[in-house]
């Protein structure tokens, strides 16, 4: 499964979601084409990026779902436990914490991390807020593997570096700031405010569907999530 591409990498995550939402719905079967349609890319690209894993669909059935989805999984490395740490007990910081999706599909909120003395030593749910200085033994002791940034811009390149320092190889980053990273550890940006700008050009221009064809798109009746 090594050396798969990035953009490969991302565009798996997207077809987990629509495999998903295909099993719930006791979808049996998938074809190529399908699946090109949901995500907005082309047929080709479909069997490409599978055909990394090993699945090839059969002409007139297409992909099994269920075997289709296991295989995604393990190659996504689904199949194991993701302890998470959220840094930033705020607002946004609590709302991640409480979401279905980081407490499904093998991710585990283990850890809330803050600086604040009001935060810290209080409880969301049944997690107790800990301090950023006790981070190491945090790690150590939850055996972290992703670390999210939940923190004003002026302070996530410290944490960054915290997390790092601590052994933490995955970090996910919600807060709007360019960051160094060390090197080794891998880093996701999502930028709120750059999402809603990208939002304001397409709808300003009216190109809805040039917006809909540049990114996945959601799952079907998903759910909340």
């Amino acid at each position: 499964m090594r050396g798969i591409p990035g953009v490969a990498v991302v565009r798996l995550a997207a077809y987990r979601r629509e495999l998903a939402d295909l099993l719930r719905r006791e979808e049996a079967t998938v074809s190529s084409s399908e699946l090109a349609s949901r995500l907005g890319v082309n047929a080709a690209t479909v069997r490409r990026d599978l055909s990394r894993l090993g699945s090839y669909g059969l002409r007139g059935t297409g992909y099994d779902v269920a075997h289709l989805l296991a295989r995604v999984d393990a190659a996504l490395a689904l199949d194991r436990d993701w302890p998470v740490a959220i840094v930033g007990v705020g607002n946004l910081g609590r709302a991640l914490a409480g979401s279905r999706g980081f407490t499904s599909d093998g991710f585990r909120v283990v850890a809330l991390v803050d600086v604040d003395p009001r935060v810290v030593g209080s409880r969301v749910g049944t997690t107790l807020v800990e301090h950023l200085d006790d981070l190491p033994a945090i790690v150590a002791r939850e055996h972290v593997a992703i670390g999210i940034v939940a923190t004003p811009a002026s302070a996530a390149q410290h944490v960054v570096w915290r997390l790092a320092e601590a052994g933490v190889r995955s970090i996910l980053n919600f807060a709007p700031a360019h960051l160094e990273v060390p090197e080794g550890v891998a880093v996701r940006h999502v930028d709120l405010a750059v999402e809603l700008q990208v939002l304001a050009y397409f709808g300003a221009h009216g190109e809805a569907r040039r917006l809909d064809r540049s990114r996945p798109r959601p799952a079907a009746a998903a759910g909340p999530r």
